[in-house]
């Protein structure tokens, strides 16, 4: 079975490197999400029912009916394993929204002087007709601010994906996985 995510030592510059970010992200999901199937399969012990000789006797056209998982591993896989990976993502995405929301950005100041700069600048248009536009860089924390409300779009399109995997295999009364996720919150909270 796959471990949770561990925590990154979160820090702003580990949110302005937007690869480490978005490798972060994508380790993260490949080892529990992209994987969910594989990581249920494990939690199913066919071990004790042994080896049936028959059941490669003949050629199976219909699929076998999945076997159900155990109650308690399918709990402890979302508690320990499943929960845990998304409430780290959640931390992540949340400290670097934060982070996004800092007016104190230094590239800022470097904008503002491009800016400025450009606006005194004479340009004959008639000998290049581009030179007259201007395309303001966008600021570190608008670019961070932008890649942050994506992959939560993508978190909110995968944990649907994986939830939906998880109570076929396991039942869970019916719960979307925002309810079942802010459940184990609380429960976490009051530990």
């Amino acid at each position: 079975m796959s471990q949770p995510s561990n925590k990154p030592l979160l820090t702003p510059q580990y949110c302005f490197n937007e690869i480490v970010l978005r490798d972060f992200l994508r380790l993260s999901r490949g080892i529990i999400d992209d994987s969910i199937i594989q990581n249920l399969n494990a939690l199913v012990t066919s071990a004790r029912e042994g080896f049936d000789p028959s059941s490669t006797a003949e050629r199976q056209i219909q699929p076998t009916r999945r076997r159900p998982i155990d109650t308690e591993a399918c709990q402890g896989f979302k508690d320990n394993v499943l929960f845990q990976s998304w409430q780290t993502r959640s931390d992540v995405l949340n400290y670097c929204a934060g982070v996004a929301l800092d007016p104190t950005d230094p590239d800022l100041l470097l904008r503002e002087a491009e800016s400025a700069k450009d606006r005194e600048r004479v340009v004959d248009e008639r000998l290049d007709p581009y030179s007259g536009r201007f395309y303001p860089r966008e600021t570190r924390t608008e670019s961070l601010a932008n890649l942050v409300r994506n992959e939560r779009m993508v978190e909110g399109i995968i944990r649907a994906r994986t939830w939906s995997l998880v109570t076929e295999r396991c039942g869970d009364g019916g719960l979307r996985w925002e309810e079942a996720l802010n459940r184990w919150r609380d429960s976490q909270r009051s530990k």
